[in-house]
């Protein structure tokens, strides 16, 4: 996507979101979206695009850090309890209670029990969000082996991503494997009828922000939507089945 046409594209899909935001606070609606996804896939730069323009005072960044003695001795959700919407917010979770079945997984700082624990508990967990009218999207951005490398890489002798690097990405290569059978049965027990993984095709990192900002808007409903502007591209994004495995929209 040339550089031109990605800017416009970008304009006219803020424009929607601010349109949606407005909506959100006069109807008190309480929007939750999720994104996970492998290291270096772009998470950040997504979501910066999500709320570049929206009000700071009803959209909301969670990321949060390493757990603390406390929160493991917590119930595992209840962390992130205390940062869900309420009415007439949008939280945006740059990784969120799916790190146990990722990183944790992984790496293994949980135990196997508490792995198990979490793929029973989820679901109901899940569940329970979308019945007290939260608005709950689920995203898991993926990217190739090689891309991934290339972006390690630059992140290495740019001065101005140094933050990005953690001991963790710098396992990402190395544990690629362990982290694509993890992702594989995370997707294949936990994409629910009321709340589905969408799959994100992350090496262009323009065309994955624009239809995934197209996806999202295209689910909502608002006043002046425009419905012509939200044709997202089947081969960047796609609902979980079988099927985004065999349009490789899923790395292995």
């Amino acid at each position: 996507m040339k550089k031109k046409e990605y800017k416009k594209e970008l304009y006219d899909l803020q424009v929607e979101l601010v349109k949606f935001q407005k909506e959100v606070i006069k109807k008190g609606l309480k929007v939750c979206i999720i994104f996970e996804g492998r290291d270096t896939a772009g998470k950040d730069g997504i979501i910066k695009r999500f709320v570049e323009h929206l009000s700071p005072r009803d959209a909301r960044v969670v990321a949060l850090g390493k757990p603390s003695d406390k929160d493991k001795n917590s119930w595992y959700f209840q962390r992130y309890v205390s940062h869900l919407p309420i009415g007439e917010e949008i939280a945006f979770f740059n990784r969120s209670w799916y790190n146990r079945a990722g990183v944790e997984k992984v790496m293994s700082f949980c135990t196997e029990k508490e792995y198990k624990d979490f793929m029973e508990e989820v679901g109901n967990f899940e569940h329970l969000l979308v019945h007290s009218g939260i608005i709950f999207i689920k995203y898991y951005l993926d990217i190739s082996n090689n891309e991934q490398k290339r972006r390690l890489e630059d992140r290495k002798k740019d001065p101005l991503k140094q933050w990005k690097i953690s001991p963790i990405d710098k396992q990402a290569q190395k544990y690629w494997d362990s982290y694509s059978k993890a992702r594989d049965e995370m997707f294949n027990k936990t994409s629910f009828d009321f709340a589905p993984w969408f799959i994100v095709h992350t090496d262009e990192k323009k065309e994955a922000r624009i239809n995934t900002i197209k996806h999202f808007l295209s689910l909502m409903k608002y006043p002046n939507k425009k419905n012509d502007l939200l044709v997202y591209k089947n081969d960047i994004i796609c609902k979980f089945d079988k099927t985004c495995y065999e349009k490789k929209m899923i790395f292995k």
